[in-house]
């Protein structure tokens, strides 16, 4: 069975072709070259990954997952949120430094925030079922740390005294947003494999 993931990102493919093993045929956004990407238009990280999951199940008649996610800072009412990616023009050190900014004056104590990712499953008739990963923290006052990629930096994961940029790919692989709700996801696919539609936990 063909499973559309609503990227363009290799390792992400590989990724979820591991996790879902001989059950799916893992294609990628790349496979249907005249699909034009979906604008994310929605309030919620909920309703972009249906946004999306929709439009492209529906496009190409094959099942979609699809995701969004983003950082949301309690001091800042939830911002950037939806608009993580593109909270400020420029590059993912331009949206660090802007977050950096409106967090000027905050105490410790209130610097805190998460990353939050919704995958969602749909078929092209437009049936869909969601996960949702969180993974709380704390900003940083400074940037640190070389890996991972946009706000990275200046996230410090509760009880671990690492930015996620700090952390190697299999430590943060384990405990984050993203990798909460896929895991959450595969149960799903699994399911859906068998022809149980709406796929449930287990």
């Amino acid at each position: 069975m063909k499973l559309l993931f609503a990227t363009r990102n290799r390792g992400k493919i590989a990724e979820l072709q591991q996790m879902v093993g001989e059950r799916f045929e893992i294609v990628s956004l790349d496979a249907f070259p005249g699909v034009g990407e979906v604008e994310e238009t929605g309030d919620t990280f909920e309703a972009n990954a249906i946004l999306k999951a929709r439009a492209y199940a529906r496009a190409t008649g094959l099942v979609a997952l699809a995701d969004d996610s983003g950082l949301s800072v309690d001091a800042l009412g939830g911002r950037p949120g939806v608009h993580s990616a593109r909270y400020v023009e420029g590059s993912d050190e331009d949206r660090v430094c802007a977050v950096l900014r409106e967090l000027e004056g905050v105490p410790d104590g209130q610097r805190g925030g998460e990353f939050v990712c919704v995958l969602a499953l749909a078929t092209p008739e437009g049936e869909v079922v969601t996960t949702r990963g969180v993974m709380r923290g704390v900003l940083t006052r400074a940037p640190r740390g070389t890996g991972g990629f946009g706000y990275d930096p200046i996230f410090e994961i509760e009880g671990t005294g690492k930015t996620t940029a700090e952390m190697s790919r299999e430590e943060k692989a384990r405990i984050s947003h993203r990798g909460q709700a896929f895991r959450a996801m595969v149960p799903r696919l699994k399911a859906l494999a068998q022809g149980v539609w709406p796929p449930k936990m287990g």
